[in-house]
């Protein structure tokens, strides 16, 4: 390896950033102690902040180095297209005609499932709606399964402890969730095309191992809190329909066309401003939109666009020296510090590989999904939707780390031993 001074300045930058991510709850409490001060801090304690802002520090670097044009040239050689696609799919996948068809579809599920309805539809929100993800994008099924837990469960006072474990689950769950198509999960859509995988591979290499992982971590946390979840109730006063059938059939079709072209960008952007323009004739039909958190989410996964595109030099050399075993369990790691589909971007550069290590690097980069905030790009956005409820309104990394650890085992024993 021989990096450039770009590269190591691009790493370290990369690596503060990391670190910023667990010290935002510090960020926080210095707004508290410094009142005068307190913007900027309460800036760096926005954990959507912090990727964004070490890539303006980046891009400085860059026109102090080489010059004003340096920057552009840099940016123009990167894809923006998933933060913007993200930003859009989340805010039409949390409009109230969206939200309350998957309400009514997850309410009708948990009517044969065999337990109390609060624990029940407990249970769909984490198994069913992140295996929706395999065909509406891993993106939307995070909005969706984030509102509904908000709505029914975080804003009515549970314990700390299921709150976490409630988010290590549905982070988890999201992740591996989205395997069972080859279009949906970002990991799997980085190589999909160039190792030729379908649907019908998807399905038999990974989505009947990530579905049944899936069930088993969504039923052990149901039955773990069984207890408090009954003393819920999920029926909401006027739960029931209020948009009409038409407009949410609309809506319907405005998510399905800005999956369809999710990869371009002029497109899905197009579907989303007519978008914008129906929501605004029927604004009596919706609820705020959420665009100030799909921009901060958006802006996260840029920065971390911008700041991960130094990081080949080494990840590519580091993931090539590794064996089906080691890079199964390495991809796990680098995925809680790198986002996954970065991963497996890099890893599909790597020339003359066998199809354990193809296997051994997507279900790898796929199980470590939710043990940080960064390592899947849905998570920025269940986070933004959920922060709201924790202690300070801020989630813990620690905390997320150690209650998606049992869920990732869960899926480490799936795809290594099934």
């Amino acid at each position: 390896m021989s990096p450039s001074l770009l590269e190591l300045v691009g790493t370290g930058l990369f690596v503060v950033a990391v670190a910023h991510t667990f010290l935002t709850k510090y960020f926080e409490h210095l707004a508290h102690l410094q009142p005068n001060h307190a913007g900027i801090w309460h800036l760096l304690g926005e954990v959507e902040v912090v990727f964004g802002f070490w890539a303006f520090i980046l891009l400085a670097f860059m026109a102090v180095h080489g010059g004003a044009g340096e920057p552009t040239k840099y940016l123009e050689g990167l894809n923006y297209t998933e933060p913007a696609f993200v930003f859009v799919i989340m805010v039409v996948a949390a409009s109230r005609p969206i939200l309350e068809l998957c309400k009514i579809g997850a309410r009708a599920m948990a009517r044969f499932i065999p337990f109390g309805e609060s624990c029940a539809f407990y249970f769909v929100c984490l198994s069913a709606v992140p295996l929706l993800g395999s065909f509406v994008t891993e993106p939307a099924a995070m909005t969706l399964a984030a509102l509904m837990l908000r709505d029914n469960y975080y804003a009515k006072g549970i314990s700390s402890r299921l709150k976490y474990v409630t988010l290590g689950a549905l982070f988890v769950n999201v992740s591996i969730g989205g395997t069972l198509t080859h279009f949906a999960a970002p990991p799997v859509l980085m190589v999909a095309s160039k190792w030729n995988w379908n649907m019908w591979y998807m399905l038999g290499h990974f989505g009947w191992k990530s579905a049944l992982a899936v069930f088993i971590t969504a039923g052990i946390a149901t039955l773990l809190f069984a207890r408090e979840l009954k003393g819920l109730s999920v029926k909401e006063k006027g739960s029931e329909r209020t948009v009409p059938r038409m407009l949410i059939l609309l809506h319907v079709i405005f998510l399905v066309g800005i999956v369809y072209f999710a990869h371009h960008a002029t497109a899905f952007v197009g579907l989303f401003l007519l978008f914008l323009g129906v929501a605004e004739g029927y604004k009596h039909y919706h609820d705020r939109l959420m665009l100030r958190e799909g921009l901060m989410v958006g802006f996260f996964l840029a920065g971390l666009v911008t700041l991960g595109g130094l990081q080949q030099w080494w990840l590519q050399d580091v993931l090539s020296g590794m064996d089906s075993t080691a890079l199964y369990f390495g991809a796990t790691a680098l995925t809680a510090i790198t986002d996954n589909a970065a991963l497996t971007y890099l890893g599909s550069l790597v020339e003359g590989t066998d199809e354990a290590f193809k296997y051994s690097l997507v279900a790898g980069a796929v199980t470590g999904g939710g043990l940080t905030v960064i390592a899947n790009a849905p998570n920025p956005a269940g986070f933004a939707i959920l922060r709201g409820y924790f202690e300070d309104e801020s989630i813990n990394p620690l905390g997320l780390f150690v209650t998606a650890m049992p869920p990732t085992i869960i899926a480490i024993l799936a795809f290594r031993l099934l």
